[in-house]
């Protein structure tokens, strides 16, 4: 119980010096900030893993990072974070370096993005139906 209160305002305090540029451009200030988001994101909180996933999806070093922002947005996404769901299905058409473009994973994660609100999710279930015909 402690230690999870612990992770929690240790991210809570992560994410408000997310903002500070000069600190996160600091070795070993960016190293704990991502620690934090590692460690809450590893918890199970939807939150941490959309927030997380996509600063490794579009920011991380390599390919091993950005694949891990994407498990980590697909979790989020499954768990009804509309934003990371959105995020799922442009990666899921586009395709990975592991994984080959899939229109009808990519439909079924804007799906899931309108359901929680996406603004832009019907959007691309109209487009990518149009472009099917």
């Amino acid at each position: 119980m402690f230690l999870r209160l612990k992770a929690r305002v240790s991210y809570w305090l992560a994410r408000r010096l997310f903002h500070w540029s000069w600190l996160v451009r600091q070795p070993r200030g960016w190293s704990w900030m991502e620690g934090q988001f590692a460690r809450m994101a590893n918890l199970g909180d939807v939150g941490a893993q959309s927030f997380y996933g996509h600063i490794l999806a579009f920011r991380g070093q390599g390919l091993g990072a950005r694949e891990e922002g994407v498990r980590l947005l697909r979790l989020a996404a499954l768990a009804g974070d509309g934003k990371a769901a959105y995020q799922v299905g442009v990666f899921s058409l586009a395709g990975t370096p592991s994984k080959a473009p899939d229109p009808a994973e990519a439909a079924r994660f804007w799906s899931l993005a309108a359901k929680a609100g996406h603004p832009l999710a019907e959007l691309k279930l109209a487009q990518l139906a149009a472009s099917a015909h």
